[in-house]
């Protein structure tokens, strides 16, 4: 996961905790890819990375806060399969603003349509793999 999990060693009994991603990057980078399919206590959990730079740990028992001073480079992609540029990226992408709002940058890389080209980039890539 991206926070931490305790879990029961089989052999000696004892309850260990184990880093998740953002732990585990920890003064590095921490890339998270469809971020818009991210269920709620991971969004309150990166939420609180992003503020604090720690995730605080309450489970079985241990209650624990580590650190998890990373950067966060994160992708999603808009709720409909298209962005709609009368939209706001919050609303396209189903985020909360709140949440949004932690990011220093954000970039919209936007898929315009045209028939053309995309047929010859989908001949291109089917010619290099069928003549390798």
């Amino acid at each position: 996961g991206l926070t931490a999990a305790v879990s029961r060693d089989k052999i000696t009994g004892e309850i260990t905790l184990e880093g998740g991603a953002l732990v585990l990057a920890d003064m590095g980078i921490c890339c998270i890819d469809e971020f818009d399919k991210m269920e709620e206590a991971d969004r309150t959990a990166i939420h609180e990375v992003m503020e604090q730079q720690t995730v605080s740990i309450a489970k079985a028992g241990v209650t624990t806060t580590l650190n998890a001073r990373t950067s966060i480079l994160a992708a999603a992609n808009p709720i409909y399969g298209r962005y709609n540029k009368r939209y706001s990226p919050s609303e396209n992408i189903n985020l909360p603003a709140a949440l949004l709002s932690r990011f220093d940058l954000m970039f919209l890389l936007l898929d315009v349509p045209n028939v053309e080209y995309d047929t010859n980039l989908a001949n291109h890539v089917t010619h290099v793999h069928r003549y390798k």
